[in-house]
């Protein structure tokens, strides 16, 4: 619940895909109702909503607190921005027939994932991050999976900068390496979920040796979250189809561009690093 003064949480609609499955029934009921009637709710109470959905008033209020807004009315504030900002329409259908179905549903899924993911960032929380990029002397990244393909871009994008990075997508090889950090180091765990167990132990194992922490993952309530000193909010675009794919990806890569465009910014001598980097693997392009 945000406190007094404190910016109500954006992002009404990213926010509730973002949860999931991670709901209870009676309150996936309530989020079902929302995603199929968002413009509908904003003229309804919490006694209409529950009645509509199946449920009571205090799940409705609950619902409203789990997605972090102080109560119901907040929730519309927050629910009608988003309508303003990107109106409701239909997406393409989930079982795309032909090849511009196809094109059309990948298309969405994508452009939702960014727009999510552009809602939930917090601004504030990206300079942190960007604070303890600035600082580290090392840089391990841990992700296991399609997210251990996100680490590798990571450890790429920045060893342009001119950092000591890494990325370890083998868990054995993450623990060691963690094992190894100190306060000058930062470990950045990658989790869609927030409960894939071998980037939680890697960043906890980080923490426990003294490293700055960083977790990108979809979930703010989940157990990478309680090793990380800085979470940054990722959507993913749910549907059948992605699970693994590059538009599931989506709103973690749109987080790393952010990322290294900040740093770069700031970053003393990075054009340097740039320029020296992209010469050292010139003579390879025919």
């Amino acid at each position: 619940m945000p406190r007094e003064g404190q910016a109500m949480p954006n992002g009404a609609l990213a926010l509730l895909r973002s949860l999931g499955g991670e709901m209870t029934p009676a309150l996936r009921k309530i989020a079902r109702y929302v995603q199929e009637n968002p413009e509908k709710l904003l003229y309804q109470t919490v006694v209409e909503v529950a009645e509509a959905s199946g449920s009571s008033e205090a799940s409705v209020i609950r619902f409203c607190r789990d997605l972090g807004f102080s109560g119901f009315q907040e929730f519309k504030l927050a629910l009608a921005s988003d309508l303003a900002a990107s109106p409701v329409g239909l997406g393409p259908q989930d079982n795309p027939r032909t090849p511009q179905e196809a094109l059309e549903y990948v298309t969405h899924h994508a452009k939702q994932a960014l727009e999510d993911t552009s809602r939930l960032v917090d601004m504030k929380l990206v300079n942190m991050a960007v604070d303890l990029i600035l600082r580290a002397q090392r840089i391990d990244i841990y992700g296991v999976g399609a997210s251990g393909i996100t680490a590798q871009d990571f450890a790429y994008k920045f060893m342009r900068l001119g950092y000591t990075t890494q990325a370890y997508p083998d868990p054995h090889m993450a623990a060691m390496a963690a094992a190894t950090l100190d306060k000058k180091a930062l470990a950045i765990g990658i989790t869609r979920s927030g409960t894939t167990i071998d980037t939680v132990k890697a960043l906890e194992v980080a923490k426990r040796s003294g490293s700055a922490t960083l977790a990108i993952t979809q979930r703010t309530r989940s157990p990478v979250a309680r090793f990380a000193d800085v979470v940054l909010v990722t959507s993913v675009a749910e549907s059948p189809l992605t699970g693994g794919s590059v538009t599931a990806k989506m709103g973690q890569l749109l987080v790393l561009d952010l990322l290294y465009t900040l740093v770069a910014l700031r970053r003393k001598q990075a054009a340097d690093f740039i320029a020296r980097t992209a010469a050292a693997v010139a003579d390879r392009n025919y």
